[in-house]
Protein backbone atom coordinates (compact mmCIF):
# COMPACT_ATOMS: atom_id res chain seq x y z
CA UNK A 1 0.00 0.00 0.00
CA UNK A 2 1.64 3.22 -0.75
CA UNK A 3 0.98 6.75 0.16
CA UNK A 4 -0.79 8.55 -2.64
CA UNK A 5 0.06 12.32 -1.88
CA UNK A 6 2.32 15.20 0.08
CA UNK A 7 5.61 14.46 1.52
CA UNK A 8 5.84 10.69 1.96
CA UNK A 9 4.14 10.21 -1.86
CA UNK A 10 4.94 7.01 -3.10
CA UNK A 11 6.54 5.66 -0.03
CA UNK A 12 5.02 2.10 1.12
CA UNK A 13 2.81 1.33 4.27
CA UNK A 14 3.15 -1.97 5.90
CA UNK A 15 -0.09 -4.00 6.21
CA UNK A 16 -0.40 -7.22 8.51
CA UNK A 17 -0.82 -10.34 6.54
CA UNK A 18 -4.10 -11.92 6.87
CA UNK A 19 -7.19 -10.75 7.71
CA UNK A 20 -7.02 -9.27 11.08
CA UNK A 21 -6.99 -5.90 9.64
CA UNK A 22 -8.86 -4.04 6.80
CA UNK A 23 -7.04 -1.61 5.52
CA UNK A 24 -9.06 1.24 3.85
CA UNK A 25 -9.35 0.27 0.09
CA UNK A 26 -7.14 2.27 -2.17
CA UNK A 27 -10.22 3.48 -4.39
CA UNK A 28 -11.38 4.55 -0.97
CA UNK A 29 -8.40 6.32 0.35
CA UNK A 30 -7.74 8.35 -2.71
CA UNK A 31 -11.39 9.37 -2.63
CA UNK A 32 -11.57 10.07 0.49
CA UNK A 33 -8.42 12.56 0.64
CA UNK A 34 -9.91 14.14 -3.23
CA UNK A 35 -13.03 15.03 -1.11
CA UNK A 36 -10.88 16.86 2.19
CA UNK A 37 -8.74 19.86 1.78
CA UNK A 38 -5.25 18.70 -0.25
CA UNK A 39 -3.38 20.74 2.12
CA UNK A 40 -3.95 19.65 6.46
CA UNK A 41 -0.97 22.09 7.43
CA UNK A 42 -1.33 22.02 11.59
CA UNK A 43 -4.62 19.66 11.79
CA UNK A 44 -4.40 17.78 14.95
CA UNK A 45 -5.74 14.11 13.86
CA UNK A 46 -7.17 10.97 15.57
CA UNK A 47 -7.14 7.67 14.28
CA UNK A 48 -9.41 5.20 15.85
CA UNK A 49 -9.33 1.24 14.90
CA UNK A 50 -6.21 2.62 13.59
CA UNK A 51 -5.12 -0.51 12.26
CA UNK A 52 -2.05 0.43 9.95
CA UNK A 53 -2.14 3.60 10.78
CA UNK A 54 -2.65 4.06 6.57
CA UNK A 55 -5.06 7.44 6.67
CA UNK A 56 -3.04 9.21 9.48
CA UNK A 57 0.25 8.54 7.67
CA UNK A 58 -1.20 10.24 4.58
CA UNK A 59 -2.90 13.50 6.58
CA UNK A 60 0.33 13.80 7.94
CA UNK A 61 2.03 13.43 4.37
CA UNK A 62 -0.09 16.35 3.58
CA UNK A 63 0.81 18.20 6.42
CA UNK A 64 -1.32 17.01 9.48
CA UNK A 65 1.50 18.38 12.54
CA UNK A 66 0.36 15.39 15.23
CA UNK A 67 -1.71 12.64 15.70
CA UNK A 68 -3.15 10.06 18.28
CA UNK A 69 -3.55 6.69 17.36
CA UNK A 70 -5.82 4.36 18.95
CA UNK A 71 -6.30 0.40 18.27
CA UNK A 72 -6.82 -2.41 20.68
CA UNK A 73 -4.78 -5.03 19.01
CA UNK A 74 -0.99 -5.15 20.10
CA UNK A 75 0.31 -6.23 17.02
CA UNK A 76 -1.38 -3.91 15.47
CA UNK A 77 0.40 -1.32 17.41
CA UNK A 78 3.18 -2.24 16.50
CA UNK A 79 2.80 -1.98 12.64
CA UNK A 80 1.58 1.47 13.14
CA UNK A 81 4.43 1.86 15.28
CA UNK A 82 7.05 0.51 12.62
CA UNK A 83 5.44 2.79 9.61
CA UNK A 84 5.55 5.92 11.52
CA UNK A 85 9.11 5.11 12.52
CA UNK A 86 10.17 4.28 8.68
CA UNK A 87 8.01 7.22 7.66
CA UNK A 88 9.89 9.68 10.16
CA UNK A 89 6.76 10.63 11.45
CA UNK A 90 7.01 8.64 15.13
CA UNK A 91 8.04 12.08 16.73
CA UNK A 92 4.88 13.32 16.19
CA UNK A 93 2.52 11.11 16.85
CA UNK A 94 1.45 8.77 19.48
CA UNK A 95 -0.06 5.08 19.56
CA UNK A 96 -2.41 4.23 22.06
CA UNK A 97 -3.23 0.11 22.47
CA UNK A 98 -6.39 0.46 24.43
CA UNK A 99 -10.24 0.29 23.90
CA UNK A 100 -11.48 3.15 21.59
CA UNK A 101 -13.87 3.85 23.94
CA UNK A 102 -11.38 4.06 26.91
CA UNK A 103 -9.63 6.27 24.75
CA UNK A 104 -12.18 8.88 23.70
CA UNK A 105 -12.72 9.27 27.30
CA UNK A 106 -9.61 9.45 28.48
CA UNK A 107 -8.83 12.31 25.91
CA UNK A 108 -11.84 14.58 26.52
CA UNK A 109 -10.70 14.25 30.32
CA UNK A 110 -7.56 15.32 29.06
CA UNK A 111 -9.26 18.25 27.41
CA UNK A 112 -7.94 17.16 23.74
CA UNK A 113 -9.45 18.55 21.00
CA UNK A 114 -9.18 17.26 17.02
CA UNK A 115 -9.58 18.63 13.58
CA UNK A 116 -9.58 15.78 11.51
CA UNK A 117 -11.09 12.41 12.83
CA UNK A 118 -10.99 8.89 11.49
CA UNK A 119 -13.13 5.90 12.54
CA UNK A 120 -13.01 2.88 10.96
CA UNK A 121 -14.07 -0.35 12.81
CA UNK A 122 -14.47 -3.62 12.20
CA UNK A 123 -17.72 -4.06 9.62
CA UNK A 124 -20.90 -4.83 11.26
CA UNK A 125 -19.88 -5.06 14.67
CA UNK A 126 -22.71 -2.69 15.92
CA UNK A 127 -18.85 -0.59 16.61
CA UNK A 128 -20.07 2.68 14.26
CA UNK A 129 -22.73 3.83 16.18
CA UNK A 130 -21.40 2.78 19.45
CA UNK A 131 -18.14 5.09 18.84
CA UNK A 132 -20.27 7.90 17.09
CA UNK A 133 -22.36 8.58 20.22
CA UNK A 134 -19.27 8.06 22.77
CA UNK A 135 -17.99 10.68 20.72
CA UNK A 136 -20.56 12.85 20.21
CA UNK A 137 -21.05 12.83 24.01
CA UNK A 138 -17.52 14.09 25.22
CA UNK A 139 -17.37 16.43 22.25
CA UNK A 140 -13.71 16.49 21.31
CA UNK A 141 -13.82 18.10 17.67
CA UNK A 142 -12.58 21.57 17.24
CA UNK A 143 -15.50 23.82 16.10
CA UNK A 144 -14.31 23.56 11.86
CA UNK A 145 -13.22 19.61 12.36
CA UNK A 146 -14.65 16.75 10.49
CA UNK A 147 -15.29 13.01 11.24
CA UNK A 148 -14.87 10.21 8.72
CA UNK A 149 -16.62 7.19 9.22
CA UNK A 150 -16.08 4.28 7.09
CA UNK A 151 -18.37 1.46 7.59
CA UNK A 152 -20.39 -0.65 5.41
CA UNK A 153 -23.68 0.35 3.51
CA UNK A 154 -25.27 -2.51 5.77
CA UNK A 155 -24.85 -0.33 8.88
CA UNK A 156 -26.77 2.47 8.75
CA UNK A 157 -25.91 5.74 11.11
CA UNK A 158 -28.29 8.51 12.28
CA UNK A 159 -28.38 12.59 11.30
CA UNK A 160 -26.91 13.73 14.58
CA UNK A 161 -25.15 12.04 17.63
CA UNK A 162 -25.58 14.78 20.24
CA UNK A 163 -22.56 17.31 19.25
CA UNK A 164 -22.12 15.35 16.21
CA UNK A 165 -24.15 16.38 12.61
CA UNK A 166 -24.34 14.18 9.55
CA UNK A 167 -22.96 16.22 6.59
CA UNK A 168 -22.36 13.94 4.11
CA UNK A 169 -22.00 10.84 2.87
CA UNK A 170 -20.47 8.82 -0.20
CA UNK A 171 -20.85 4.64 -1.24
CA UNK A 172 -17.92 3.29 -3.11
CA UNK A 173 -19.19 -0.27 -3.63
CA UNK A 174 -20.00 -1.75 -0.23
CA UNK A 175 -18.44 0.56 1.57
CA UNK A 176 -19.98 4.25 3.03
CA UNK A 177 -17.97 6.91 4.08
CA UNK A 178 -20.21 9.29 6.33
CA UNK A 179 -18.75 12.73 7.32
CA UNK A 180 -19.51 14.05 10.76
CA UNK A 181 -18.87 17.65 11.82
CA UNK A 182 -19.25 20.00 15.16
CA UNK A 183 -23.36 19.94 15.64
CA UNK A 184 -22.83 23.72 16.19
CA UNK A 185 -21.32 24.68 12.75
CA UNK A 186 -22.64 22.19 10.47
CA UNK A 187 -21.74 23.97 7.46
CA UNK A 188 -19.63 20.98 5.07
CA UNK A 189 -16.01 22.19 4.61
CA UNK A 190 -15.73 19.43 1.78
CA UNK A 191 -15.38 19.93 -1.48
CA UNK A 192 -18.05 18.49 -4.50
CA UNK A 193 -21.80 18.11 -4.32
CA UNK A 194 -23.55 16.81 -0.98
CA UNK A 195 -24.65 13.10 -0.83
CA UNK A 196 -26.85 12.25 1.51
CA UNK A 197 -28.61 9.06 2.03
CA UNK A 198 -27.44 4.83 1.87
Amino acid sequence: MRIIGGTARGRRVKVAKGRAVRPTAARVKEALFDILPHDLSGSKVLDLFAGTGNLTIEAMSRGAAEAVLVDLSETSGKLIRENLRRLNLAQRSKVWIMPVARAVRLLARQRETFDLVFLDPPYERQLVEATLKIIGKENILRDSAVLIAEHSVREGVKPQYESLSLTDQRRYGSTLLSFFKSAAKPESILRGPVQHGT
